[in-house]
């Protein structure tokens, strides 16, 4: 929930923006005044989204008053990034763990940690898909979109002959 405080300024209430207060010297036309203006953030919602309070800008005697617009932004995130509904995590993994497998564990935007075992053997441009833990569908609260994991395999910067030929006997080469 986001809590905004706007100064407004309005005709007097007391002389009707006449300059004449019932036995005042106070000659203003104007008053100021305070409006606070409650945002209710909506989980999922996407970078662009507009919440307008309508006739709450701008305001003075005589002038039509414009409405008050505020726009979304997103702050980026260490660990993940935002497309549409699904969230990307590039997750960078040795060659060993490329081979024979891995388990992550991951901490979920809402504190959940989640354990993600990988089985199989992850090639260039090898992407898990995990549903569910993704953004949540701010009209569809209930869902959410996918975690989407990226491997980049690291490989290391050399080898002794003795490892590469190892290599080749388990591998076949």
């Amino acid at each position: 929930m986001v809590v905004v405080v706007i100064r407004i300024v309005d005709k007097c209430w007391i002389c009707l923006g006449f300059g004449s207060g019932l036995g005042r010297n106070d000659k203003s036309k104007v008053r100021n005044v305070e409006e606070i203006l409650t945002i209710e953030i909506k989980p999922g919602w996407k970078k662009g989204t507009k919440i307008t309070f309508p006739d709450k800008g701008n305001q003075e005697p005589g002038v039509i008053p414009a409405d008050l617009i505020f726009v979304v932004d997103e702050k980026p995130h260490a660990v993940f990034m935002r497309d549409g509904n699904d969230l990307v995590l590039n997750q960078e993994i040795s060659l060993v763990e490329a081979l024979t497998g891995k388990t992550l564990e991951l901490t979920t935007l809402d504190g959940r940690n989640i354990i993600i075992p990988i089985t199989e053997i992850v090639k260039p441009g090898y992407e898990v898909i995990v549903s569910n833990e993704g953004m949540p569908i701010s009209k569809e609260p209930r869902r959410k979109g996918n975690l989407r994991i990226k491997f980049d395999v690291k490989y290391p910067s050399r080898l002794t002959t003795e490892q590469k030929s190892d290599l080749k006997r388990v591998l076949g080469g």
